[in-house]
């Protein structure tokens, strides 16, 4: 379910923001129009440009800025596409999103999460259009800050964040209280909703940073479409796996810590959908926390990562979270905005698998794999 704060909900829309790079979008006359129509008649195709997004670093790792178009070699499909824009361009308004688990597993991390943090998004937005949300998960999904450019209430939020707390009911054993309602790791739901309902309706660069142990249980979105929301709204992914405890009987013990949430009635949506599941139909193919298999939560922050064009950063000590935002910032700052436009063959909705190498092997190219063609 996706809880949202009453005063935070407000999604903004935001146009024209790709002034400064117009390069990516263009319209197309076709040769011969203005002889087949009347005099006073121009007949325009809108021309779809997919734009990625690129990072390229040397065999040791460091982030490699001086190249040119000419030095990919791009495939969609196994068919050969011309690059036609290619450009270093950071002046592109930036928007965040942060991702934050606060199951009870993940509980010795917050106060570093915190601190580094407010760090990472003090350096990042820098122009007056760079803005950012908070969204912590654990059995809920809650927006705790809409989309901001205010370092300040971007700063509050972060201060507020901790598990969302349960609601109880007295055991039969004296003075000890009892969760009413399991725990959980909404991963995938958060990372869904965050790309559908936040980033889809943004232009510029875009980006969500995760932190979690990668164990879902609750979700009813699937791991496959969280990652294709994000694909969807063109957002890459960097994930932080950090290791949290053991997953136990939480229902006993994770009681009373944090603080209160308001979420919305219905399952998270505004007013929520009918029957109170958080979205309509009841999901995709989530699963119920007592049903799920193990799995291995390092492997999936990695897939997460991997298929949206980011990264995934291991955390083993609290200390290294700054060291990991830092490295993070050095990516955004340093990426590549590639754009071409797909042979008539992309024209249907499927997803078109996307190959781009470097002419020079010992780069290596990190970016997004594919992309689903606008239903």
């Amino acid at each position: 379910m996706f809880c949202f704060r009453p005063t935070f909900f407000r999604f903004a829309t935001f146009f024209g923001l790709l002034a400064a790079s117009s390069l990516f979008a263009q319209t197309a006359t076709p040769d011969g129009a203005a002889k087949a129509a009347a005099p006073a008649t121009t007949l325009s195709v809108d021309v779809k440009v997919v734009t990625m997004p690129v990072t390229v670093r040397d065999k040791k790792g460091q982030i490699v800025t001086n190249l040119t178009k000419n030095d990919f070699t791009l495939l969609e499909d196994t068919r050969p596409q011309t690059i036609k824009y290619f450009n270093l361009d950071t002046n592109l308004p930036l928007t965040l999103g942060l991702l934050v688990d606060t199951s009870m597993s993940m509980r010795n991390a917050f106060d570093q999460e915190k601190t580094a943090s407010k760090t990472f998004l003090n350096q990042m937005l820098t122009k007056p259009e760079d803005k950012a949300f908070l969204i912590h998960f654990d059995h809920e999904v809650e927006l705790l800050q809409d989309l901001t450019p205010s370092k300040d209430k971007l700063s509050a939020a972060l201060e507020d964040l901790g598990p969302t707390q349960e609601s109880y009911q007295t055991t039969s054993d004296p003075g000890q209280q009892r969760a009413h309602r399991g725990g959980g790791t909404q991963l995938y739901d958060a990372i869904y909703l965050a790309g559908d309902e936040l980033m889809k309706k943004q232009q510029g660069r875009k980006a969500i940073v995760v932190l979690s142990d990668g164990q879902d249980r609750g979700s009813r979105e699937s791991l496959n479409s969280a990652i294709e929301a994000a694909q969807r709204a063109n957002t890459v992914v960097y994930t932080i796996y950090f290791q949290g405890e053991q997953q136990h009987d939480y229902d006993n013990r994770s009681g009373g810590y944090g603080h209160p949430r308001v979420g919305m009635g219905g399952g998270g949506y505004p007013g929520g959908y009918p029957g109170g599941g958080g979205y309509p139909g009841g999901g995709r193919g989530g699963q119920r926390p007592s049903e799920e298999p193990h799995v291995d939560g390092k492997k999936i922050m990695t897939q997460i990562a991997e298929q949206t064009g980011g990264r995934m950063f291991e955390v083993k000590k609290k200390e290294n979270f700054d060291q990991v935002y830092a490295s993070i910032a050095e990516e955004l700052r340093s990426q590549y905005m590639l754009g071409y436009t797909p042979d008539k063959s992309s024209a249907d909705e499927s997803y078109h698998r996307i190959t781009l190498t470097a002419n020079k092997k010992e780069l290596i190219v990190q970016t997004r794999d594919g992309y689903y063609a606008d239903k």
